[in-house]
């Protein structure tokens, strides 16, 4: 069968052993180029039918097959704010859940958040509007994308009470750290070793006076210092109890302590400085790769990531980032975990800016040449994936070069930088044109 691309020239879907794989119509006798990486790419291009959750996902299965047995599939975003990377992520979860027997989506959002999202689409009371804003309105996220999301997770829950899907925050607790991590530990302390609780009072006392992220981070770095210390000594205590065997309520109570801790030692850092910063960022990658594996194990299902590209990569392209948490998570899981990036080649975006916490929407033009972009632009789909892996010679050697390529956080301008596609991630999808995400209008 034959697809129109953008540009009008037919491509054959070849139904044989490269099933769903794209291959240039050639003339006789025409030669091959396998020097040309652009004509490799098209060989082990996948067409995209939509970015929009919702219908059918049969072009999605070659993906599938590209993911495999992971446990951990974390696919990045190009940018923060782009409507299309929002709806392909649940596009490409609703497919997970449904061929693979995922269960978890993960974000770059606090533990906290996580509890709260996770109680939402498990049934919980709440508007879920007010639940995104209240809980996003200082991230990138606070969207009518998440909104979308999390109320088809909890219609799915209604229908499929048997496989309940989870949210699970993998970040360090800001904006909030919230109370019912405390109060977790200490209703676990109460009921199952009651000589501990005196102690775990005395050491939370002074922490839940500062819950509030930027109220904690003003403190003196002494002050944040001891505050570290004291919920590193309540995590101690716990993990000292811990019954032969683990067991579930345990294992979620000593988890809430070494969130604590570690949103503790995250804001001990000297923030200040360039070091102190470079520090942090090392610790929070690693931190959020260690708590997505554990959460893995402890409910024993497959886990979709969402964050930025940077983060689920395996290379850092930014000396403030020593190294990312895909790197961490490979060092955990092997090829358990598989990542998974975005391009685009042109389009829109909402950002803040250096000056202004302002979210804004921001236009890009065509991809300039001699950007990793503009080249694979020139593929003849709109949107398209392919595997890194196994992908033909010209393109793997083309891929391995790093060139500039957009990567563009919560502020914009940002970047753009050099970056190995190759080494980066497992699997490539790239799109033509998106536009701005949605905030909410409160």
């Amino acid at each position: 069968m034959t697809r129109v691309t953008r540009r009008g020239v037919p491509l054959l879907l070849v139904a044989a052993a490269g099933a769903g794989v794209l291959c240039a119509p050639q003339g006789a006798g025409a030669a091959p180029q396998p020097a040309d990486p652009v004509a490799a790419i098209e060989r082990a291009a996948h067409p995209l039918r939509s970015t929009d959750p919702g219908g059918g996902t049969g072009d999605l299965r070659p993906l599938g097959r590209m993911v495999g047995d992971a446990a951990v599939v974390g696919l990045g975003e190009a940018t923060h704010g782009s409507h299309e990377f929002f709806t392909m992520k649940e596009r490409v979860f609703r497919h997970l859940v449904k061929e693979k027997g995922f269960t978890t989506f993960a974000q770059e959002v606090s533990w906290t958040t996580g509890l709260r999202f996770d109680a939402y689409v498990r049934g919980g009371e709440g508007d879920v509007r007010a639940l995104v804003h209240r809980e996003l309105a200082k991230t990138p996220w606070d969207t009518e994308e998440y909104v979308h999301l999390l109320t088809w997770m909890r219609s799915y829950n209604v229908r499929h009470p048997e496989r309940p899907l989870r949210f699970m925050g993998n970040d360090l607790n800001y904006p909030q750290q919230g109370v019912e991590l405390f109060d977790g530990v200490r209703d676990y302390v109460r009921a199952h070793e009651p000589d501990l609780l005196a102690r775990i009072d005395a050491l939370y006392a002074p922490l839940r006076r500062v819950t509030d992220g930027d109220t904690y981070m003003n403190l003196p770095r002494p002050e944040r210092q001891a505050l570290a210390k004291k919920a590193h000594s309540a995590y101690a205590l716990l993990k000292g109890r811990q019954p032969v065997g683990g067991g579930g309520a345990f294992d979620l109570a000593l988890h809430h302590a070494r969130s604590v801790a570690q949103t503790g030692d995250m804001y001990a850092f000297p923030l200040d400085t360039d070091e102190g910063k470079k520090d942090a960022m090392l610790y929070r990658d690693r931190s959020m790769a260690a708590n997505t594996a554990w959460w893995q194990r402890h409910t024993g299902g497959k886990v979709f990531l969402s964050a930025h590209n940077a983060h689920v990569a395996y290379e850092s392209y930014d000396p403030r980032y020593p190294k990312m948490q895909g790197a961490f998570l490979r060092d955990r899981l092997g090829k358990r975990y598989t990542s998974i990036g975005f391009t685009f080649d042109r389009g829109g975006l909402m950002a803040q800016s250096a000056d202004s916490e302002v979210w804004k929407p921001r236009t890009l033009g065509p991809a300039a040449r001699g950007t990793n972009e503009h080249t694979l632009d020139k593929v003849r789909l709109d949107d398209y994936f392919l595997d890194l892996r196994t992908a033909p010679p010209a393109a793997r050697q083309w891929l391995s070069k790093a060139r500039t390529t957009r990567s563009i956080g919560t502020a914009y301008p940002d970047g753009p930088y050099k970056i190995r596609l190759g080494s980066s991630h497992d699997i490539l999808i790239h799109l033509h044109e998106v536009t701005p995400a949605h905030r909410q209008s409160q």
